[in-house]
C-alpha cells in the first residue's frame, strides 16, 4: 500500500540486558515450557500443540503440554517481523517492524469509570460515572484529536442496560470507529461476534482484499493465566482468530509477587515463556498470522495485593521484554503511562513520566495505557489524557537522535558568522535554523494561574466542540444491516 503511516519516534534503543543474559533468559523461558510445561484447559489447543510434537501428560481437570524447542523455533521462524495496523484513514496505519525501534504511544484498557472533573468553584470537583456508549464514542473522538496518540485501544467498558455479552462487540467498535480515523483495537468478548466484526471492519476498510492490505482492527488476547495456565475460552478465541490471520496481541500480564517472582529474572523467564506459548499456537493454527509480542508485566502492591504500576520494577521488566521481542524479531507491544493515583495531579504526572521515559528507550514498537489511564487501569479522566499528549509529545522530542552531521556543517557555520556580523549577536532574529528541528517555545498546557489541570480541561472542552469524523452515512447503513446488534445509540451518541 503507497500511502503514509503515522511517524511516532525513532529510537536508539537502550540495551538493559547483555547478549548473554538475553540468552540465559532465552533458554529458563524453553525450559519451564519443558519443565513444569503448560497447564492447557482447551482441548482443541492440547492437540494442536500435542500434534506439532508436544508432549501431553493427564493434570488434575487438565492436561500438561510440554513444548519442546522446535515448536517455538518454528513459531519464530514463521511469526512475520513486520506487520501493517491499519485505519480508517490509510495515512494512519502503523507498520510496527521488530528491526525497526519507532515508538508509537497508544490508549488502552476497558476501564468501568470516567472521571469528570468540574470547574465551577476555585478548585476542581470530580465525579465517577460509569463508562458507557456515549463515553466510549466521547473518548474515541477524543483520541481522534490528541496529535501524539497513534491508534486507539477502547478505553471505556461500555455498561449500558442495552448491551448485553451477545451485542458488545458490534458496539464497542462502531462506537470507536464512528469516531475515529486512527487503528482500532479491543478484545474480543463473544467468539460468536468475531465474524460479524471482521465483516464491519472489512466494509470500513472497503472489502475484503482492502481489510488484507489495510486491517482497520486488530485484537488482543491474554491466553495466558499466570503462572503457565492455557484459559479454555480465551484459546478458543485465538484459535479462530487466528484462523482469520487477523492482527493479535498476544498478551500476558503476570504480577511479580503474586502470580510470577518479583525477581527480574523469574518474572521476565516467565512472561516470556507464557508469551512464546501463545504466539506457537497462532503459528500452529496459521504460519504468518500477524502477531504481537504483548508484554504487561506488573508489581504487586503489598498493601493491598493490587497492581502496581509506578514502581521502578514495572520499567525493569518492560524493557527486558522488549529486548526479548526483539531477539525474536517481534514487533512489542509494551506497557508505559498507568497512574496509581485515582486523581490527576503531581502523584499520576510523576508515576506516568517514570513509565513514559522508560518504555520508548527500550524500543518497544507499540507502547498501550499512554493515555488518561488512572487508578491503574479502572479509570480514565479525558483531563488526564490531555496533559499526557502534552508530555508525550515533549518526550518524542527529547528521544530525538541528536541533529549532528556532515551535511548541515555549512549551515551551521554561515549561521553563526551571519549572527556576528549584526549589531544585536542574537540569534533569535534567526529562527527557524537551516534544518527541520523544531524550537520548545514553552510548556504545551501553560496557564496564567499556573493550573495545568484547568488549562487541560479548557482543551478538552474545546476539543469536544469539534465536529466528529464519522463513517460515511452509506457505511453505517450497510453495517446496520449486516452486522446484528447494533444499537441506535451507538450511532446516535
Amino acid at each position: 500500500m503507497d500511502c503514509k503511516q503515522r511517524e511516532g519516534v525513532l529510537v536508539t534503543p537502550h540495551q538493559r540486558l547483555s547478549d548473554a543474559q538475553i540468552n540465559l533468559v532465552d533458554s529458563v523461558s524453553r525450559e519451564l515450557l519443558q519443565d513444569p510445561g503448560l497447564l492447557c484447559y482447551n482441548e482443541e489447543a492440547t492437540q494442536i500443540y500435542k500434534q506439532a510434537g508436544a508432549k501431553v501428560e493427564d493434570a488434575e481437570n487438565c492436561q500438561r503440554v510440554k513444548l519442546p524447542d522446535s515448536i517455538i523455533d518454528k513459531a519464530i521462524q514463521d511469526a512475520p517481523s513486520s506487520i501493517t495496523l491499519g485505519a480508517r484513514n490509510p495515512d494512519n496505519r502503523l507498520v510496527l517492524d521488530a528491526h525497526e525501534p519507532r515508538s508509537r504511544f497508544v490508549s488502552g484498557s476497558e476501564t468501568n469509570i470516567w472521571l469528570d472533573v468540574d470547574y465551577d468553584g476555585a478548585t476542581p470537583t470530580f465525579t465517577r460515572q460509569p463508562g458507557s456508549i456515549e463515553r466510549l464514542c466521547w473518548a474515541a473522538h477524543l483520541s481522534e484529536q490528541l496529535e501524539h496518540l497513534d491508534a486507539f485501544i477502547r478505553c471505556v467498558n461500555i455498561q449500558d442496560p442495552e448491551v448485553t455479552e451477545q451485542n458488545k462487540d458490534a458496539n464497542k467498535f462502531l462506537a470507536s470507529f464512528n469516531n475515529i480515523t486512527k487503528h482500532v483495537q479491543a478484545g474480543l468478548t463473544d467468539l460468536s461476534a468475531l465474524d460479524d466484526i471482521l465483516r464491519m471492519g472489512q466494509i470500513i476498510a472497503g472489502g475484503e482484499d482492502a481489510f488484507v492490505k489495510n486491517p482497520v482492527f486488530s485484537l488482543i488476547a491474554c491466553i495466558i493465566k499466570s503462572p503457565l495456565q492455557v484459559v479454555d475460552d480465551t484459546a478458543t478465541k485465538v484459535i479462530e482468530i487466528s484462523r482469520r490471520r487477523i492482527p493479535l496481541v498476544i498478551s500476558s500480564s503476570p504480577m511479580g509477587g503474586a502470580t510470577a517472582a518479583f525477581d527480574e529474572f523469574g518474572m521476565v523467564a516467565q512472561i516470556n515463556a507464557e508469551i512464546l506459548a501463545g504466539i506457537a499456537l497462532t503459528q500452529l493454527v496459521s504460519p504468518g498470522t500477524p502477531v504481537l509480542y504483548g508484554s504487561v508485566p506488573v508489581r504487586t502492591r503489598l498493601d493491598t495485593l493490587e497492581d502496581m504500576y509506578g514502581a521502578p520494577e514495572f520499567n525493569h521488566y518492560n524493557h527486558d521484554c522488549t529486548q526479548m521481542a526483539r531477539f525474536y524479531g517481534l514487533p512489542c507491544y509494551s506497557t508505559a503511562g498507568v497512574g496509581d493515583s485515582s486523581v490527576p495531579g503531581i502523584q499520576a504526572t510523576a508515576e506516568k513520566l517514570l513509565t513514559l521515559f522508560s518504555a520508548p528507550r527500550s524500543g518497544a514498537q507499540y507502547i498501550h495505557y499512554a493515555f488518561g489511564l488512572l487508578e491503574r487501569t479502572n479509570m480514565f479522566s479525558p483531563d488526564q489524557a490531555i496533559l499526557d499528549d502534552a508530555h508525550i509529545g515533549m518526550l518524542k522530542w527529547e528521544l530525538r537522535d541528536a541533529m549532528v552531521s556532515e551535511d548541515r556543517k555549512e549551515g551551521v557555520l554561515s549561521m553563526i558568522r551571519e549572527v556576528m556580523e549584526t549589531s544585536h549577536k542574537t540569534f533569535m532574529y534567526h529562527l527557524p535554523l537551516p534544518t527541520r528541528e523544531p524550537v520548545y517555545v514553552r510548556y504545551p498546557l501553560e496557564d496564567p494561574e499556573g493550573d495545568a489541570l484547568r488549562a487541560a480541561h479548557r482543551k478538552y472542552e474545546e476539543i469536544m466542540a469539534r465536529p466528529r469524523d464519522q463513517l460515511t452515512r452509506e457505511m453505517q447503513k450497510e453495517i446496520c444491516a449486516k452486522v446484528p446488534g447494533v444499537l441506535p445509540k451507538t450511532l446516535e451518541s
